[in-house]
């Protein structure tokens, strides 16, 4: 009802300039809903507005704005108040007429090709698949999938995309403690990371580990590591105690780090997509951070920015020089690790995107 009651005033506020009592349409016509229902459903200044252009008082001008709205089904009175406000109530039917509107045209209510020709990809959820998810990715899930049937149900081509980040130094953490409860199967004694991951599915992938390889990654451990594993504790530096684990376990591991790597994220993908099925949630595509970086074009865009001036090197790291476009600071492309960020992958992302349109 408020478009409609809008597009009335907008259509009153024209006839009077039609009729030259006042010169131009005002940028905005104000019609908001009413605090107090005694004041009816909805109000609007602009009498208060346009009484300048008007050459008259407010209170005038609203007299000649009711008047010139006539009579409207869906407008049960009005009311001027104050120094110029107007009050619109509105009728019993017109809160109700919307109800056989849905009655009558049933799943095709709403339905329009306004979106015709054109297609949108919408990411959304997107939780990091370092574990399983929670009630608040669920509100995500459930908020994006109805924006995308709505989209697509006026006309649009819907491609919903879900964006893995398997790239990185959480997926080096999640493999990690994955490794650390393997080798607790095994029957090594070792501390786990204060912030290892260490919910029960990473015991559980462990388990399938062990019971598929029994103990054969245990050969790849050594006193060092285990060493490692004891220092690690609470008081001390524990970014760096676990870096130390992961760097120390891609030596031991090799190839098998990666292994344990994808029996890990596989896993919990497939519970990730299982959940989302269950909620009635599907995606077109899943995305992989990762392949940004197998195909270079996460490299690639940081040599073009580089080459094009907007990165510079300090402390080790390389920064995108973002304040230069608005932005609060600077952000880090590259970390002193030669590791690029979630920012770094975000460009590409984007870049990929571009290149997928032409």
């Amino acid at each position: 009802m408020k478009e409609q009651l809008q597009d009335l005033l907008n259509k009153c506020i024209q006839d009077l300039i039609n009729k030259g009592l006042i010169s131009e349409m005002p940028l905005k016509v104000r019609l908001d809903h009413t605090k107090d229902k005694s004041h009816g459903d909805f109000a609007t200044n602009v009498a208060l507005l346009l009484a300048k252009q008007a050459k008259t008082s407010p209170l005038e001008l609203a007299k000649i704005i009711v008047n010139q709205l006539g009579e409207a089904k869906f407008i049960k009175k009005t009311e001027i108040a104050g120094p110029g406000f107007i009050n619109f109530f509105l009728s019993d039917e017109s809160s109700t007429s919307i109800v056989n509107e849905i009655i009558e045209l049933g799943e095709m209510y709403g339905k329009s090709e306004i979106g015709k020709g054109q297609s949108i990809l919408l990411e959304y959820v997107s939780a990091n698949p370092t574990g399983p998810l929670h009630v608040g990715h669920g509100r995500g899930a459930a908020y994006g999938a109805t924006v995308s049937n709505l989209l697509r149900n006026i006309g649009y081509k819907v491609d919903n995309e879900y964006y893995v980040n398997d790239a990185g130094r959480q997926m080096d953490i999640l493999t990690v403690s994955i490794f650390l409860r393997y080798l607790a199967l095994c029957g090594e004694t070792v501390r786990f990371p204060d912030n290892g991951y260490q919910g029960q599915y990473i015991n559980d992938i462990a388990v399938g580990i062990f019971d598929k390889s029994g103990d054969s990654f245990k050969k790849s451990t050594d006193i060092v590591f285990k060493n490692i594993c004891k220092d690690g504790l609470e008081g001390g530096d524990k970014e760096s105690h676990i870096d130390e684990l992961i760097a120390k376990a891609k030596d031991l591991l090799g190839g098998n780090f990666q292994s344990i790597f994808r029996v890990g994220i596989e896993s919990i993908l497939s519970g990730i997509k299982d959940d989302l099925a269950d909620f009635g949630v599907h995606f077109e595509k899943w995305f992989s951070e990762q392949s940004l970086i197998d195909s270079g074009l996460s490299k690639s865009c940081i040599t073009r920015l580089k080459d094009s001036g907007h990165i510079y090197k300090k402390d080790g790291a390389l920064w995108f020089e973002t304040s230069s476009y608005g932005d609060e600071k600077d952000r880090v492309v590259v970390r002193d690790n030669g590791n690029h960020t979630y920012f770094a992958s975000d460009i590409a992302y984007h870049l990929e995107k571009i290149r997928s349109r032409l």
